[in-house]
């Protein structure tokens, strides 16, 4: 496996483990991990700036999907500062993955997040 590809598998990684924080605190350093201190979050529910407003996506997505948790969908690819990545929200209690969707995020030098453009491919009526 090649530096580059460490690099883009080790920051899908921590994004992933900010998305799946749950506490308050776990959150708020699982996004200071993943995400550069101005980056940014954007898809087509939500665009905000810095980690404060990212660590309120994500809470605001377990809010309205208690009990279920993020999973990658397929590998990771990626060139340049440049990664993407499928991925889908999986209920705890029967495996049933309402959501699903594809994220590009783009890295800094550190490799943490500066940008994320979501994507959502699958998204329950009532959501």
């Amino acid at each position: 496996m090649s530096v580059n590809t460490d690099r883009y598998e080790n920051a899908a990684a921590r994004y992933f483990e900010a998305w799946n924080a749950t506490e308050p605190e776990a959150l708020k350093k699982a996004v200071a991990a993943a995400w550069a201190a101005d980056g940014g979050y954007t898809d087509p529910l939500a665009d905000v700036r810095g980690h404060d407003g990212i660590a309120a996506v994500i809470a605001a997505a377990h809010e309205q999907f208690p009990g279920f948790f993020f999973r990658p969908l397929g590998a990771v690819d990626g060139h340049h500062d440049t990664a993407r990545f499928g991925w889908e929200l999986v209920s705890e209690a029967d495996g049933s993955a309402p959501v699903a969707g594809f994220d590009v995020v783009t890295l800094d030098s550190e490799g943490r997040i500066r940008q994320v453009l979501g994507f959502l491919d699958r998204v329950p009526a009532q959501a």
